[in-house]
């Protein structure tokens, strides 16, 4: 694949609490005319589309676009767990750099309950049941904390064991994330807190208390991709390109090293992003803005090495030392990422999409990063998938 892909246009909505939406296909259709405005094309220029969602019906991608048009495109329905939205992007990019199209659409949109993620169906073996036997194996169960709290928390409690890492540490994470929702529109929490409401909030797992924990939402976001030639044609201000992307699945070492950092997708984390950087020709000190995948703040913590944006051991002094954040070496979710801005699934990678697509053409208002040229971009569904994308402002 040697064709440049270009984000010719980006759009999402404002994320809700549950039950506080419009209904999914609704949703999902203002999305993708958000995206398809921006871009400044009608859809019938659009020849496929990728609609990723968890928590849905066969066929619900096309019952959001049919609101949109009915041009004949294929339509493919994409469930990645969290990292749905950037493997509906990851499928679209795919498409149009190896030739098969000149544009595609991406769309992820989430309709949530309230509480925690519960299993579905009851009567057959559930995804996730080797990482649920094994997270079992090394630190037992709570019976009163959610299992995803449980995993991610336990990966908190392991580079605690490993390193050292204080419990106010991971506090700070989410004092950060409400300070930079404070300026989203799109964030469900844009209310600051303190250091100590953090602390104080109810316990949930290891490190992790209730304003560690991203909340459920409802929300959808939506992108489209094209290549050179047909922005050149159309005359499309496509300033911004995905200049590499990788999409890894859990290895072996994910259940043999035993581990509660790498059961949650370190290791998936570490290989996607070595393979972007080598594709795009940078390192991580070349990034000035990350948008990465906080569904607790353990996993913000440990994903800050993952990444390679400070080195294995060192997170909690990146964090001290204000490296995180405006002022420091690297912004990290200036969204307000999934603990402030919301965590509808299907949506959450989309939303990530269009946050870096503002902040390198300058757009992002009170939350832009002075100077912003390269943007990395971090989604992680467990089960698992992990997609990592390097986007560059050219011209």
């Amino acid at each position: 694949m040697t064709r440049k892909v270009h984000v010719a246009g980006v759009g999402m909505i404002p994320f809700t609490k549950p039950g506080k939406s419009e209904n999914y296909n609704v949703m999902g259709e203002t999305a993708a005319r958000a995206a398809l405005r921006d871009a400044g094309i009608e859809y019938s220029l659009v020849q496929q589309a990728y609609v990723g969602y968890v928590y849905g019906d066969s066929t619900a991608g096309q019952a959001a676009l049919y609101g949109v048009g009915l041009t004949g495109i294929p339509v493919f329905n994409v469930n990645n767990n969290c990292a749905t939205g950037s493997s509906a992007l990851y499928l679209a990019r795919q498409a149009v750099a190896s030739g098969a199209v000149e544009c595609a659409l991406a769309v992820g949109f989430e309709q949530m309950k309230p509480g925690a993620l519960k299993r579905v169906w009851d009567d057959r073996p559930a995804p996730m049941f080797r990482f649920d036997n094994l997270m079992t194996e090394i630190q037992g169960v709570d019976e009163t904390s959610p299992r995803a709290a449980q995993l991610f928390g336990g990966a908190g409690v392991s580079h605690m064991q490993k390193y050292g890492t204080k419990p106010e540490t991971f506090a700070k994470i989410s004092v950060k994330a409400r300070k930079h929702a404070a300026h989203n529109p799109n964030a469900v929490f844009r209310d600051l807190l303190t250091e100590e409401q953090v602390l104080e909030s109810p316990h949930i797992f290891g490190p992790l208390t209730r304003y560690q924990c991203c909340p459920p939402t409802c929300g959808a976001a939506a992108a489209v991709v094209c290549s050179e030639e047909f922005a050149r044609k159309h005359g499309l201000a496509a300033d911004v390109v995905i200049e590499a992307q990788a999409l890894t699945t859990d290895t072996a070492s994910t259940f043999e090293d035993r581990d509660m950092m790498k059961v949650v997708g370190y290791d998936m984390t570490a290989a996607a992003a070595a393979q972007v950087y080598e594709a795009a020709g940078i390192g991580p000190e070349d990034v000035q803005v990350v948008e990465l995948h906080d569904c607790f703040s353990a996993n913000e913590l440990i994903t800050y090495e993952g990444l390679g944006l400070t080195p294995e051991g060192t997170a909690e002094k990146f964090i001290l030392d204000g490296d995180n954040t405006y002022g420091g070496r690297v912004v990290t979710n200036p969204s307000g990422g999934l603990l402030s801005k919301g965590h509808p699934l299907g949506a959450t990678g989309l939303a990530q999409c269009a946050e870096l697509v503002w902040q390198l053409r300058g757009q992002a208002g009170a939350r832009q990063v002075e100077g912003a040229r390269i943007g990395l971009q971090h989604n992680l569904g467990l089960g698992g998938a992990c997609v990592v994308s390097v986007f560059k402002k050219v011209g």
